[in-house]
């Protein structure tokens, strides 16, 4: 059996433990290919207006990979953290896709909680059941993804650069080059090391989190905040540079609660959409870093005269 998993959203973060629960099933995992122009105007062409750039491109990896596999996963993430929530699409995913693409496989929509090992495991067992009825074999793949997952090691960390900048965002629109165009690549080209968040200890987010005067409901925004305020304030980075999808109702809270916090502090937010355009983008990234260069050289002439 042919198992078919999207390249899109967080896949990025998950993928060993999807592949392997799968392979260890015994099913041939078939994944789409990285994000190109022609899935996303497949999901632009698929997929309803209201809905964000990172949505729309999952639904070009459905469209163009329902046709090589047998079943589909279309992974319903309701929760990745105790008393905290996934951006609310996630839990309409499999609806939104069969709604609006035609000739769909059958598709595992059991929602994931991943809160808890026994949680997880519950997904397991009714996802597994799909490719076998053997308990035994369910349960050996599940811990052994499991085990590769929690190896797994994402994130961004350049060395060795004058100027860094903190990297924020949803991480599908930090590590879907396509979305964001190279921005890592950019950087560096210009001289700028990059961080992101998962270089940042969950205790030191909790901390920060805490001096809001209420914890946020999601947990993509309890990250971005806690990441992008702790970096400013230990001094690790010159700048901040945020990836929003357009029209993204958790972006539009958090970023302002960023900018409250970090107060004159450099921070540019990219928002991107099906629209987007890479000249424009380049040109913003360039007077960014133009900008961070100069306020670099000010600072440490300052420092060195005294």
């Amino acid at each position: 059996m042919k198992v078919g998993i999207p390249k899109g959203l967080l896949y990025y973060k998950y993928y060993p433990f999807f592949h392997i629960f799968f392979t260890e099933l015994g099913a041939e995992v078939v994944t789409s290919s990285d994000t190109t122009k022609e899935i996303l105007d497949e999901g632009v062409k698929c997929c309803v207006d209201e809905a964000c750039l990172p949505i729309k491109i999952f639904h070009g990896h459905v469209s163009l990979l329902k046709d090589k596999c047998d079943i589909m996963v279309i992974p319903r993430i309701m929760q990745i953290r105790k008393r905290e929530y996934i951006c609310p699409k996630f839990c309409g995913l499999p609806e939104m896709i069969l709604n609006s693409i035609s000739d769909m496989p059958k598709v595992i929509t059991a929602p994931i909680y991943a809160t808890s090992h026994n949680k997880l495991n519950s997904w397991a067992k009714e996802a597994g059941k799909e490719i076998t009825k053997d308990k035994w074999v369910i349960q050996k793949a599940f811990d052994t993804a499991l085990r590769e997952q929690l190896r797994f090691v994402t994130g961004i960390k350049n060395e060795n650069y004058n100027i860094n900048v903190a990297l924020a965002g949803h991480p599908y629109n930090i590590y879907d080059s396509f979305i964001n165009m190279n921005i890592v690549k950019k950087l560096n080209k210009l001289g700028v090391g990059v961080i992101t968040e998962e270089y940042v200890d969950d205790e030191s987010i909790e901390d920060e989190v805490k001096t809001l005067y209420k914890k946020p409901f999601w947990t993509f925004a309890r990250n971005a905040y806690g990441f992008a305020t702790h970096s400013v304030n230990k001094k690790m980075i010159n700048g901040i540079i945020y990836i929003s999808s357009f029209a993204c109702g958790i972006d539009s809270v958090i970023v302002e609660l960023i900018k409250d916090k970090i107060g004159d502090f450099p921070f540019m937010i990219l928002k991107v959409d099906e629209h987007t355009g890479e000249a424009g983008l380049d040109t913003r990234v360039e007077a960014f870093v133009d900008m961070l260069e100069r306020r670099v050289y000010i600072e440490n002439n300052i420092s060195t005269h005294g």
